[in-house]
């Protein structure tokens, strides 16, 4: 087992194997859906760890004779690690959109997903303008809404599951908008859902909805015009204010709608735009901004929050999107390095009417997680995420004290960490007293395990490990039992 303490790394017979079949194993298709348990476990899960941890993500590319063209193109698959009585069990099943039925009925690739586009006549494209066949290919992100559990991706169809058998269950609700983010808040008040959309066409809005846990009918709260929409994958807020964080990678929605290509290559990095906050009041709508700054691209806001007159506003950026075009399989199956990202402190004055940013931790990372029960909205200290190797890829969990600025990482040769889930212990003495949830290919031994870190130094706890190598994915929760 590997201990944490800047890095470290756990040497093996099979090391320079895990080396050369590196991270291309988790972008092969999962061809079959799994039932496992008890799975083999190393070391002791904590016997207060009750409950399920909830993941989607793409999962096969291969559609008949065709390939998905980029990592966030694949087939959405939801995961269930389930724990009880200090075993755990696996589960893994196809989220059946319309996007894979289709698929699975036709053999070939039917909808429009962020990079891959069927293959259409003029006719079709032009019409498509009109009468748009959007993916509900959900492999971004899930969450729980009420007693809902709900998968979501950036186009306005989210979609339902049952979280004990993983069934696909149908719509969840309607979106606002013709583009949405699969990174919901928490409104604590109600116990809704605050998120963003983006209605294209003659008149284009940002709009922020507010969902109630029993509804399908989101409440819009605010709205904002806009010329050449911002790709958004996330937003910030605080207690005050929703944080819209707009970086110069825009599209023109007639371009969109006619040109042929898929979506994302619609988008144009336009630097001199700069980055553009806007502060929306959450009580009346109104918005302050916006306020400028340098260019940057980034998809994951860590947290905001207000102090001293300032909204503080932590991002996982890169210097541009060139991100994007990093993550095409073609690239990534090759072993090509990925762009390395950073957190960045920005700070908004919105009296003063400026904008400042500062590094925020001394190592970067992305797909970051706080304690989001305790803090999201609100001042603190502690970031989880995973971050680049010598590989080019997410190859360490890092912790990051956003006081100190320092960071304490956990690896191990061969194996490559995902999103980092936070789980409070139930007696919790502070902010990061609890484990981290992280699902790891081990490249050497292709399989995967579920890993459990002591949050607080990156300790390993233990490891329940899956006889089969899970794709890698991107966002889940911790469903408590």
């Amino acid at each position: 087992m590997a201990s944490a303490e800047t890095v470290t790394t756990s040497e093996s017979s099979n090391g320079k194997a895990a080396q050369s079949r590196g991270p291309a194993l988790g972008f092969r298709s999962a061809e079959r859906e799994s039932t496992v348990g008890p799975l083999e476990i190393q070391g002791a899960l904590p016997e207060w760890l009750e409950g399920s941890l909830l993941r989607t993500g793409p999962a096969k590319w291969e559609v008949g004779s065709r390939s998905m063209r980029h990592w966030f193109d694949g087939l959405a698959m939801l995961h269930r690690f389930s724990f009880a009585g200090g075993s755990a069990t696996y589960a893994s099943r196809f989220l059946e959109s319309k996007a894979y039925r289709a698929a699975s009925e036709k053999g070939e690739i039917s909808y429009s997903e962020f990079a891959t586009d069927p293959c259409r006549s003029l006719f079709q494209r032009a019409f498509s303008a009109f009468s748009p066949k959007l993916t509900d290919n959900a492999n971004v992100n899930l969450t729980k809404l009420g007693e809902r559990f709900i998968a979501m991706t950036e186009t306005p169809i989210p979609v339902e599951f049952d979280a004990e058998t993983l069934a696909t269950v149908g719509v969840a609700y309607d979106v606002p908008g013709t583009l949405t983010t699969a990174h919901p808040h928490l409104d604590r008040a109600s116990g809704g859902m605050l998120n963003y959309s983006a209605r294209l066409g003659p008149r284009n809005q940002y709009r922020f909805f507010l969902l109630s846990p029993e509804s399908e009918r989101p409440q819009v709260i605010a709205r904002r015009s806009v010329r050449e929409p911002a790709y958004m994958h996330s937003f910030g807020l605080s207690e005050r204010w929703i944080v819209l964080a707009e970086f110069p990678f825009v599209v023109n929605p007639l371009r969109l709608a006619l040109s042929g290509r898929p979506y994302i290559e619609n988008y144009r990095w336009k630097p001199g735009l700069g980055t553009r906050f806007t502060l929306i009041d959450r009580a009346t709508g109104e918005a302050s901004g916006p306020f400028e700054t340098d260019p940057f691209f980034g998809f994951h806001h860590v947290n905001a929050y207000e102090r001293g007159g300032e909204v503080v506003v932590d991002i996982c950026v890169f210097p541009d999107a060139g991100i994007i075009e990093d993550l095409y399989l073609e690239r990534l199956r090759a072993g090509k390095p990925v762009a390395k990202p950073e957190l960045r402190r920005f700070r908004i004055t919105p009296d003063a009417g400026s904008v400042s940013h500062e590094l925020a931790a001394t190592d970067g990372f992305d797909l970051p997680r706080i304690n989001y029960g305790l803090c999201n909205e609100r001042p603190y200290r502690y970031a989880w995420g995973v971050g680049w190797g010598a590989s080019g890829w997410l190859e360490r969990v890092v912790k990051a004290d956003l006081e100190s600025g320092e960071t304490r990482t956990w690896a191990e040769d061969g194996c490559f960490p995902g999103e980092p889930v936070f789980v409070a212990a139930p007696e919790k003495r502070g902010e990061d007293d609890g484990v981290l949830l992280s699902i790891v290919l081990d490249s050497a031994r292709e399989s995967s395990f579920l890993l459990v870190l002591d949050a607080t130094n990156l300790q390993e706890v233990a490891r329940a490990t899956v006889p089969e190598a899970i794709p890698f994915g991107f966002h889940g929760q911790f469903a408590p039992g």
